[in-house]
């Protein structure tokens, strides 16, 4: 008897996860979860940005200057990590032949190529007076901006093909054969000699800076999290609108 009812059970939610595989049923559920993502990037957004431009004390080697990567680091981890995102919906709608996948990586191009351009923008402003000039070719700063014409590919094969299946498919192949740009950024540093500094947070040691420096990245990376998600699901939205 209980296995029957464990079994009925996991049944009932697997069809449910099915069920909101569907565009027409995930539009409503999409639409409710972008308003409190918005609500909290805001929110996140406003608190990191007084952390990091009030409380936050001064660098001892870059002055003011350093505050910039408030907005730097977390967009440059957002622009990888919103890859990693699109790679793996492209693989999931391949896999499983579900438009909802495609439909998902469609979504996450434009806000990781905003995300990827602002990095690559605040890292030049960053590094003129740091490194004394706005662009080297350094391995970091490079496979960032083949990250960004990957995100500017995957747009315009989606955009040049007028079939939807087709364009799903081939830009979905481009995006998982471009994901093998994003561990070479991640590890540029450590493979070779640049002029880019190492990562400062790290999961296997202790942050090399402040406390009140780690709390305000953190908490613009969450809005910028936030905010990902937000844009990335009215932008889905939209793209059901016009094809469902």
């Amino acid at each position: 008897m209980t296995d029957g009812m464990t079994e009925g059970m996991n049944s009932n939610s697997t069809i449910r996860w099915f069920w909101f595989a569907s565009p027409q049923t995930f539009f409503p559920l999409a639409g409710s979860i972008a308003r409190w993502c918005w609500a909290a990037a805001a929110l996140l957004a406003l608190a990191g940005l007084y952390v990091g431009l009030v409380v936050a004390p001064t660098d001892a080697q870059q002055g003011e200057v350093y505050r910039i990567i408030f907005i730097h680091v977390p967009a440059a981890w957002m622009s990888m990590f919103i890859y990693v995102v699109m790679a793996g919906w492209a693989a999931i709608g391949l896999a499983f032949n579900t438009r909802l996948s495609f439909m998902m990586a469609q979504a996450l191009a434009p806000t990781g190529a905003l995300f990827t351009f602002i990095a690559l923008w605040t890292g030049s402003l960053w590094g003129r007076p740091t490194w004394g000039t706005y662009w080297v070719w350094d391995a970091r700063l490079t496979s960032e901006l083949i990250l960004l014409f990957l995100y500017l590919g995957f747009m315009a094969l989606h955009a040049a093909i007028d079939d939807p299946r087709r364009a799903d498919r081939a830009s979905a192949l481009l995006a998982i054969v471009g994901a093998v740009n994003v561990p070479i950024i991640y590890y540029s540093v450590q493979w070779w000699n640049t002029l880019h500094q190492g990562a400062s947070v790290s999961l296997t040691r202790a942050p090399s800076m402040a406390a009140t420096m780690l709390t305000g990245m953190l908490l613009m990376a969450l809005a910028f999290w936030a905010y990902s998600i937000a844009a990335a699901l009215v932008r889905v939205r939209c793209i059901i609108r016009e094809r469902e």
